[in-house]
């Protein structure tokens, strides 16, 4: 169930053709088309801002590098600890 308000003002040729849209898909509400809407993008955005892809020949390189590193210095051990204490996955 919904606990938090959101309030927005737009043009109003805007929610017409949200409207529109929303009865197009037979959802209940625009409100529900809305929701529907920002949750699908900030699902992809975040997913998109978290992630990364590589081809897999420089995911090779990358592993082959990895497998022949040394042990990490102090200034990487450091970044490390920085970006665990600051929540970065």
């Amino acid at each position: 169930m919904a606990t938090t308000r959101l309030d927005l003002r737009l043009d109003e040729d805007i929610k017409a053709r949200a409207e529109k849209a929303s009865a197009l898909l037979g959802l209940k509400s625009l409100t529900e088309y809305v929701v529907r809407l920002m949750d699908e993008d900030s699902l992809q955005v975040i997913s998109q801002y978290e992630s990364i892809t590589v081809e897999d020949n420089l995911f090779d390189q990358f592993v082959d590098a990895c497998d022949k590193a040394k042990a990490p210095n102090q200034a990487l051990l450091d970044a490390v600890n920085h970006a665990k204490e600051h929540g970065f996955k």
